[in-house]
């Protein structure tokens, strides 16, 4: 909001009424930057893509957690919105998201009598969560009956030492077909996320992962009255996830679903090299025109230049994300011109709650007053 609009100091996250200088200092700083024409692009691209596999895209929201933003993915033609709560999911359903998956188990009484009112108040939404456990199972099952109202389901498949999901096939088939057994639930596929598998070379884990769900999922097949959804995919893995589930022995009436969320926004940092990882080893990203570019970035001032070779900038933990590599400035303004900006002639070094630290190379001329932009890495803590 500019800082004249009101009488009072305006939240920073307020939506400006009329278009503003930043670089006039009609905004207070720091502010998050949305770019409207890369943010469509990307909308763009990832759907090009999940269209050019044959498999639906199901955004994971809480990246954003932008009405907006979600109507635009659901117009591009986005299968549903994934979410990671309740409360995300009543956001997306109220922002007339058509179907909803909440990639997350759904315990205690209260959530479970949010998403009874959800359900029967959007009756045309297709609400789908995840579970992995017997106790839960059991809960929502006489919840639910309880209430009149079938949940639907997918079973969750992990990995030991990882997040949620049961931890063997025979445990994950078991569970199906408890819940096929028990009334008020009714059992749609299953889900995974690979994601949760790290190390130095952690393709080979993530292909066994998905060979092992894809044979898992023809198991469950009779237990699944209609389509069988099989879903993963963040937005590092998910052209493997296509790779190996398209060729895989699989349930006839079988829809794939990818979930990558960050590449909303995409960024400079850590999925900025993933998806330089994946463009090198995926020719159907390769061949699609264009490519997802960073749609998100910070600007700051300079607050303090204490010593030759050090400034402090007025931003911090509570502005960013920092848990990927700190943001690194990519432009340099004074008096609303932009100065040439050196490579790692200032860089980031440290940050604390309201204050980041750069480090300056000889020469820089960096004053308090300036302004700089900073492109930031992984999204979903900087919105």
């Amino acid at each position: 909001m500019k800082y004249h609009s009101a009488p009072l100091i305006p939240h920073k996250s307020a939506l400006m009424s009329a278009p503003a200088n930043l670089l006039a200092e009609e905004v207070c700083l720091p502010a998050a930057l949305l770019k409207k024409s890369a943010l469509e692009n990307n909308i763009s691209w990832m759907q090009r893509y999940a269209d050019a596999r044959g498999v639906s895209l199901a955004p994971h929201g809480k990246t954003t957690m932008t009405p907006w933003i979600f109507q635009a993915q659901q117009r591009a033609g986005a299968w549903g919105i994934g979410v990671g709560s309740v409360w995300q999911a009543s956001a997306a359903m109220a922002s007339g998201i058509q179907r909803v998956l909440m990639v997350n188990q759904l315990v205690g009484k209260a959530n479970m009598q949010v998403v009874a009112q959800l359900k029967a108040h959007y009756r045309a939404v297709d609400f789908i969560c995840c579970v992995d456990s017997e106790v839960n199972v059991r809960a929502l099952s006489a919840f639910f009956a309880d209430q009149g109202q079938t949940l639907d389901v997918l079973i969750e498949l992990g990995v030991p030492g990882g997040r949620c999901g049961c931890r063997s096939v025979d445990d994950a088939l078991a569970l199906a077909q408890r819940v096929s057994d028990l009334p008020g639930l009714r059992l749609r596929g299953l889900e995974l996320y690979e994601g949760v598998l790290h190390g130095d070379d952690p393709q080979p884990q993530v292909e066994a992962l998905l060979q092992q769900a894809a044979a898992l999922a023809c198991r469950m097949e009779p237990l699944v009255d209609g389509e069988f959804i099989l879903t993963g995919a963040g937005t590092v893995w998910y052209d493997v996830v296509c790779n190996i589930w398209l060729a895989a022995a699989k349930p006839r009436r079988c829809r794939i679903v990818i979930r990558p969320g960050c590449y909303i926004t995409h960024d400079r940092g850590i999925y900025d090299l993933a998806q330089q990882e994946l463009i090198a080893r995926d020719p159907i990203a390769c061949d699609l025109a264009g490519d997802l570019t960073s749609a998100l970035e910070l600007m700051a001032m300079v607050q303090s230049v204490p010593e030759a070779d050090r400034a402090v900038v007025n931003f911090g933990k509570r502005d960013c994300a920092f848990d990927a590599g700190l943001p690194q400035p990519i432009a340099h303004y004074r008096n609303g011109q932009e100065l040439a900006l050196r490579a790692e002639s200032i860089v980031s070094t440290g940050i604390m709650d309201q204050h980041c630290m750069l480090r300056l190379a000889p020469g820089s001329d960096v004053q308090v007053g300036d302004i700089l932009l900073f492109g930031t890495s992984h999204p979903c803590l900087d919105l």
